[in-house]
């Protein structure tokens, strides 16, 4: 498996080789002498990108929030969530999933999470590292909530999140933060980005700690309770080369460290990521972008009895890796088109290591071994057609997947074999589309529609890995299905007022064989498909602005419902998927002097379970920040998270109950130069 998967990846990697120097030709060809501008950028967005319901986040929102952390920018889109409430400083790394629109809340991403290209989910847990994906270090955020996507479509069942590294006019040459907050916190960035040759190089890092606050309640707490201690730092590399006038190489490398404690004294989790990239960008009349990308992953977890306080599981290791790469194709069929032909790749594998340990004795009872691969393979086709006001885009994939190498492995504390179980290989070939249409009816109203099909392949941790938040043990399965979507959607996009942007969209998606946790007995469930989850509902967004003042809002209401004939959620509101959400903030932001900002959030009463017996009831949290130039060079920022502290539950499992993040108060600075 590895060979044939080494052999495919050489393929793409040729292709990009091949590419460059065909490239370079074709520029020369044109101009004896061009001007050569670096830009940083993959290649342009089709015309047709509107009409699948797009939100952009800028550069400006991505440095001024409260928590200065990814997941809290992303916030402001309404309908889009975590698996549970908590942000990457009080959760368990393995259960950062990202979702859109109410299809039903899961530690695995089924939104789609790209930056320049590269998918950024754990190649075995299948979350998304927010802790490494740095807001300074990037240019600009795209939402999809539905519609897929061409390259890698094989994931984008929730729709789509694309981060945009920062550009060389983004980046100053030398810029750093430092903030001081609540509980001892400390957050440091820090960026060096100098030309270099005909491009330039950024080199970028962050550091982040604090002690933490009690997840756990005043009246729950016992010795053993610990606060939700966090240290994580990451740096990157990114450097952007020309080889002609329209034609450049963009490489980036990063490492990350994270290291939390959550609940108890002894729960404590670590994350090891290295990751690195390469991709060329040709701008020509035959456009390409090819890309590769490798990442090495590892992860560890103790696990804490709530009963006795003592370590019960230690997932002491499970190193896992992802390659993969794309390429595509602009061919020049006219000016009224724009066509993409392509193919990508994706590959994980990845191994748990684990021992189960005696309350009572403290002894090692067993040693496990888990783990397998998995593999898409896809080609791509889309077109954009655009006919006067009217843009049709459309296009399909085909994806082989395979899931291949999975076992279980099990010794008793003695060493003898309790359980040494292999799974069959299996596999498959999907179909999948999507179609669309923007039309601009006037000078400020644009009307879009459109339907599209995805699938999802199980992750290495749904399919192998059992886990216990204690008391509850949830079981893995290694017969689960691919999820399979279909949806529609409609909507408008209008300016009644100069500086006055609102946009609509009513969406129906219904997800065959979703996998859900599903409650097996007592404090015991198991990952299995479900016939499907149907979700519909509305999304609204707004924007304005007058000067120096500015408001953006949004709004989702997500009505969505379990299919499951016969079985006791049917007819249920899925686990993690709140009703209703907003997000508005208003902001003062003259061209020189002091700014401020305020973020009110809102989300729904959601269930914690598939029984709905448990509740996290609505919460409404405000942020805000505000900054003071000293002189040209230097700001300083004083920012508020949960300003009023207002209690927001994340979890609640028999009535154990975690809390998330409280008022948490920073001062700190900004410099540039």
């Amino acid at each position: 498996m590895a060979r044939t998967h080494a052999h495919r990846l050489s393929v793409l990697a040729a292709a990009c080789v091949i590419a460059a120097p065909a490239a370079a030709r074709e520029s020369q060809d044109a101009s004896a002498t061009p001007e050569i501008v670096v830009l940083g950028t993959g290649l342009p967005l089709p015309p047709g990108t509107p009409a699948y319901g797009t939100i952009l986040i800028d550069r400006d929102r991505l440095q001024n929030s409260a928590s200065g952390r990814l997941e809290d920018v992303l916030q402001n889109v309404a309908g889009l969530q975590e698996f549970r409430r908590s942000d990457s400083r009080s959760a368990n790394p393995s259960a950062q999933g990202v979702t859109l629109r109410a299809i039903g809340g899961n530690a695995t991403s089924r939104t789609l999470v790209l930056l320049d290209g590269v998918p950024q989910a754990d190649p075995f847990f299948g979350y998304i590292p927010f802790n490494a994906l740095v807001p300074d270090r990037l240019s600009a955020v795209r939402v999809t909530r539905g519609g897929g996507t061409g390259a890698f479509g094989a994931g984008a069942v929730a729709g789509t999140i694309e981060l945009a590294s920062a550009t060389r006019a983004d980046l100053l040459r030398y810029e750093a933060s430092a903030f001081y907050g609540s509980r001892d916190s400390t957050m440091l960035t820090g960026s060096f980005s100098p030309d270099l040759g005909g491009g330039y190089v950024s080199i970028g890092g962050q550091y982040d700690r604090g002690d933490g606050f009690y997840t756990t309640p005043a009246d729950q707490r016992v010795p053993a309770t610990a606060r939700a201690r966090y240290e994580d730092w990451t740096t990157s590399i990114r450097a952007v080369a020309p080889i002609d006038a329209e034609t450049e190489i963009q490489a980036r490398a990063a490492i990350y460290r994270d290291n939390r404690t959550l609940r108890f004294k002894g729960a404590d989790s670590s994350t090891e990521a290295n990751d690195a990239s390469i991709r060329l960008v040709h701008r020509g009349r035959w456009a390409i972008d090819a890309l590769a990308y490798v990442q090495a992953r590892n992860f560890s977890n103790k696990v804490i009895s709530s009963s006795s306080y003592k370590l019960v599981l230690d997932q002491h290791n499970t190193p896992a890796t992802g390659l993969g790469g794309k390429i595509e194709l602009r061919p020049p069929v006219g000016a009224g088109h724009v066509l993409r032909l392509g193919m990508d790749l994706r590959h994980a594998e990845g191994t748990l290591h684990e021992q189960p340990y005696s309350a009572a004795t403290g002894l090692a009872t067993a040693y496990r071994r888990a783990g397998g691969d998995s593999e898409t393979i896809g080609a791509f086709i889309e077109d954009d057609w655009t006919l006067g006001p009217l843009v049709l885009t459309g296009g399909g994939r085909i994806d082989r997947w395979t899931i291949t190498n999975g076992f279980y492995h099990e010794l008793s504390a003695t060493g003898a074999v309790d359980s040494d179980r292999h799974f069959a290989d299996r596999g498959g070939t999907r179909a999948t589309g999507r179609l669309g249409a923007l039309l601009h009816a006037g000078p400020a109203i644009d009307l879009r529609a459109a339907a599209y099909t995805g699938f999802r392949l199980p992750t290495l941790n749904e399919l192998y890995r059992p886990y216990t938040v204690y008391p509850v043990t949830t079981e893995a399965n290694a017969d689960l299905a691919p999820e399979r979507l279909k949806g529609v959607e409609g909507g408008v996009d209008f300016a009644p007022l100069a500086g006055v942007t609102l946009g609509v969209t009513a969406f129906y998606n219904r997800l065959d064989d979703a996998i859900a946790n599903v409650t097996i007995g007592t404090n015991l469930l198991q990952r299995q498909n479900v016939d499907a989850i149907v979700a519909r509902g509305i999304e609204a967004s707004a924007r304005a602005q007058f000067g120096a003042v500015s408001l953006s809002a949004s709004y989702a209401y997500d009505h969505s419902i379990v299919h499951a004939p016969g079985r006791a959620f049917d007819g249920m509101t899925p686990a993690q998927s709140p009703r209703h959400s907003a997000s508005a903030t208003l902001a003062w932001a003259p061209v020189r002097g002091p700014s401020l900002s305020a973020t009110v959030r809102y989300i729904g009463k959601q269930f914690e379970d598939d029984r709905e017996t448990e509740v996290l009831p609505a919460a409404t949290t405000v942020d805000a920040v505000a900054a003071v130039p000293v002189n040209r060079h230097l700001a300083i920022v004083a920012r508020a998270e949960n300003l009023f502290d207002e209690t927001v539950l994340t979890r609640n499992q028999g009535g154990s109950i975690d809390l998330g993040t409280p008022r948490t108060l920073w001062i700190g600075f900004r410099f540039s130069d």
